[in-house]
C-alpha cells in the first residue's frame, strides 16, 4: 500500500477530466472504452449505469483497495483506493488520458478542467466538527464564537484555494468534510464515520498544441504530491491523526 496509507485509514487518488462539449453516449463508444480499460487491469470487471447516463466500470471492493473508472456526459473520471504506491495510481491515470482522445474523442481543444485530487480519509466516533477544530484550528477571527452558551460546533469544514502559477490557470484547494450532523450532536449517539481531507490540484482552459493530456496530468501529479509532503502531512493529517488517537 502507498506510504499515504500510513497518515489516515483509506488514502485514494483521483483524476477527473471535464470537457466543454458533450462525450459521445453511443453503446460503441462507451463499451470500447471500458473494454480498453478492462484489457489493462483485468479485475475490473463490474460495469454498471447511474442516474443521468453516467457509466462506471470498477473492481471489488472488498479488498479494500481497489480501481475505477467512469464516463459522464461531460467529465471522465479514474481513481484508485488505497494504491500499492503513488506511482501506480498516476500510471492508471495516465492510460485512461492517452485512451480518451482516441477512444472517446475529447481533443486537449475542449478540456474545461484537468485535476488530480488526493483523498484522506479518517475513521472517528464523535464531533467532527469539534476535532477538525482541534486539529487544524479556526479562523482568529472566529475563535471567540466557541465560547458562545450552548456552542457546539455544527459545522466546521475550512477551505482555502490558492494559485500555483502566474496566470491562476493551475491552482490548488486544500478542504474538510465533516460527516457529523445536528441530530448526533444534540444526542452525543455518534457513528464511527469518515473524516474527509482533500488535496485538488486543478489546470483550468485547453491545452496548447505541444500539450498532451497524460504529460499536463503527470505535471499536476507532481505538484500535488509535493504539496502533500511539504504542507499536508505537518500541518493536517499528522495533527488530525495525533488528535483523534487522544480522544
Amino acid at each position: 500500500m502507498s506510504g499515504y496509507g500510513e497518515l489516515s485509514d483509506d488514502f485514494y487518488l483521483n483524476m477527473n477530466l471535464s470537457t466543454e462539449m458533450e462525450l459521445p453516449q453511443g453503446r460503441e463508444s462507451v463499451l470500447h472504452y471500458f473494454e480498453q480499460v478492462r484489457r489493462r487491469y483485468p479485475k475490473m470487471q463490474n460495469f454498471y449505469s447511474r442516474e443521468k447516463g453516467e457509466y462506471v466500470l470498477e473492481e471489488e471492493k472488498e479488498a479494500g483497495h481497489y480501481r475505477w473508472t467512469s464516463v459522464e456526459a461531460k467529465r471522465v473520471n479514474s481513481g484508485v483506493v488505497n494504491p500499492e504506491s503513488y506511482e501506480s495510481a498516476v500510471d492508471q491515470h495516465r492510460m485512461v488520458l492517452e485512451m480518451v482522445p482516441y477512444d472517446l474523442s475529447i481533443s486537449p481543444l475542449d478540456c474545461e478542467s484537468l485535476s488530480v485530487m488526493a483523498g484522506f480519509d479518517f475513521a472517528y466516533r464523535g464531533n467532527h466538527n469539534e476535532i477538525l477544530a482541534e486539529a487544524v484550528g479556526v479562523a482568529p477571527g472566529l475563535e471567540r464564537f466557541l465560547q458562545v452558551p450552548f456552542g457546539k460546533l455544527l459545522s466546521h469544514e475550512p477551505a482555502i484555494q490558492f494559485a500555483l502559477d502566474e496566470d491562476c490557470k493551475t491552482q490548488c484547494r486544500v478542504s474538510f468534510e465533516s460527516r457529523t450532523n445536528a441530530f448526533q450532536v444534540r444526542t452525543g449517539e455518534f457513528g464511527e464515520d469518515q473524516i474527509s481531507v482533500y488535496l485538488t490540484v486543478r489546470r483550468y482552459d485547453s491545452l496548447g498544441a505541444d500539450e498532451t493530456f497524460a504529460k499536463e496530468f503527470e505535471r499536476l501529479a507532481g505538484l500535488c504530491r509535493d504539496l502533500v509532503d511539504e504542507y499536508l502531512i505537518s500541518s493536517v493529517l499528522q495533527p488530525l491523526q495525533e488528535a483523534i488517537s487522544l480522544r
